[in-house]
């Protein structure tokens, strides 16, 4: 009997939907965590948010991030040398929660720990991050989180986009919305299902 209630159950149109849509979810966090495994870093993929980096990268273009083990593996020089120092990805250490991306155009180890040079390609100087100027190497290696490997041109703007706006009050709203909207289409009194429910059926032929 309970079997018979659960099969009843599954052939709705609505537990259907929600049962893809878990699926769905499901499939992008694993791929994911998937993804962070393999590159070692937690930011695996980026939205470029300035143009300080062009022409190497500009606005909108999507980045994809590999984990540095060690500073010393990062490659040091600015983009007019060959070859050019790596972009890397690292958290400013101004505003913790901030990502920038800038090449490295320097490093030194000091006391055990890597220090880096930073500076933006169209940026007319390097970075200062510690307000002192009379010191080139500022920015410790834990700040880093790894240096970018690949780019995808343009599709860096959806995730700018959901950033920017959908995750506000408003945008919230209106993903919760749509998925109010997609579970229970069928239960929806739309005009448009009424004027197809209300149509005569063809005549069949015999």
């Amino acid at each position: 009997m309970k079997q018979l209630e659960l099969r009843e159950i599954l052939k709705k149109e609505y537990v259907k939907t929600a049962i893809l849509l878990a699926v769905v979810i499901i499939g992008v966090f694993a791929f994911w965590i998937g993804l962070t495994t393999a590159l070692k870093t937690e930011y695996p993929m980026l939205a470029v948010a300035s143009g300080s980096m062009e022409p190497a990268l500009y606005k909108g273009d999507l980045i994809m991030v590999q984990g540095i083990a060690d500073g010393g593996d990062v490659v040091v020089g600015r983009d007019v040398d060959d070859p050019p120092g790596d972009i890397i990805v690292f958290h400013s250490p101004r505003v913790r929660s901030e990502l920038i991306v800038h090449r490295a155009i320097g490093s030194e180890r000091r006391g055990g720990t890597w220090y880096f040079q930073t500076k933006g390609d169209a940026n007319s100087g390097a970075d200062n991050w510690d307000g002192d100027w009379s010191t080139d190497y500022d920015l410790a290696e834990e700040y880093v989180i790894g240096r970018v490997f690949g780019q995808v041109s343009t599709i860096g703007y959806i995730p700018l986009f959901l950033r920017e706006f959908l995750w506000t009050p408003v945008g919230m709203m209106l993903i919760v919305t749509l998925l109010l909207v997609f579970l229970f289409y069928d239960y929806l009194p739309l005009p448009w299902k009424k004027d197809r429910l209300d149509a005569p059926e063809p005549d069949k032929e015999i």
